[in-house]
């Protein structure tokens, strides 16, 4: 449905879960495929670099490897929510979003980025004005601010994940100005080795709540597809969504609210 060939892409999180199936697709779709991640793994790649998201020097680092021009960016990596708070919301937001706006310099017109929510994210319009203020802070100031209210956010994931959905929707308007779109995707329960930690804390039966209605787990390659079309040029319309690919449970939460 859609190609790839001869574009650079570079993908976070290429070493395992979706982003390690993002980087296969990508690969088999013809794409020169630049992978970052904190532990090495994956095979195919153009290139690998390990990164801290945490560091925001690591980052300038990492990125100063990149060479040329960027066609497509798969923000995929992430922390789970059984880590640290401020890890996981340094990483899962204000890491991701430092990568990606010094990656978007060397993005031109036609580029995408997409970026990994979760359906833990959905209710991010009962924390809006605050996550706008967030929005308006740099790595610095960002880390500052969640400090002083680390103790209000109940769940820190879950925050993170309502600031990456705000900031794709803030910076949707503006970057369609360069011909640049971004969008995001909300998964539900996906089986991968993240999951496989949250199941050391979390039951087995809340998980599979989250897999309802569809009644299953998602494969990290269903995942993938969805990042790979919305960075496509077949989604060359799509801008600014927040795509839920979940098997339904986002609507049907939805219906019962």
């Amino acid at each position: 449905m859609y190609s790839y060939a001869d574009k650079h892409v570079v993908v976070t999180g290429c070493a395992s879960g979706i982003g390690r199936a993002t980087a296969a697709l990508l690969r088999d779709c013809g794409a020169h495929v630049h992978g970052f991640d904190i532990q090495s793994g994956g095979s195919g790649m153009t290139h690998f670099t390990e990164l801290d998201l945490a560091i925001p020097g690591a980052i300038d680092a990492a990125v100063a490897q990149l060479s040329g021009r960027v066609d497509a960016l798969f923000n995929c990596a992430g922390l789970p929510p059984t880590r640290p708070a401020l890890n996981v919301l340094k990483v899962n937001f204000l890491g991701t979003r430092y990568f990606a706006e010094r990656v978007l310099d060397r993005m031109g017109k036609g580029g995408a980025v997409v970026s990994t929510s979760s359906n833990g994210g959905m209710g991010w319009h009962k924390h809006l004005p605050e996550l706008l203020e967030l929005m308006q802070t740099d790595f610095a100031g960002g880390q500052a601010w969640l400090e002083q209210r680390i103790s209000g956010i109940s769940n820190a994931y879950s925050y993170a994940k309502e600031a990456i959905i705000v900031w794709t929707m803030q910076q949707s308007a503006a970057l369609i100005q360069r011909g640049i779109r971004i969008n995001c995707t909300s998964p539900g329960a996906v089986q991968t080795p993240m999951l496989d930690e949250i199941e050391t804390r979390v039951p087995r039966a809340a998980v599979d709540a989250v897999a309802q209605p569809i009644g299953r787990r998602s494969s990290p390659e269903e995942q993938a597809a969805a990042l790979a079309m919305l960075n496509s040029d077949a989604a060359s319309y799509i801008n600014g969504v927040d795509l839920a690919v979940d098997g339904g449970f986002a609507a049907m939460m939805r219906l019962k609210s």
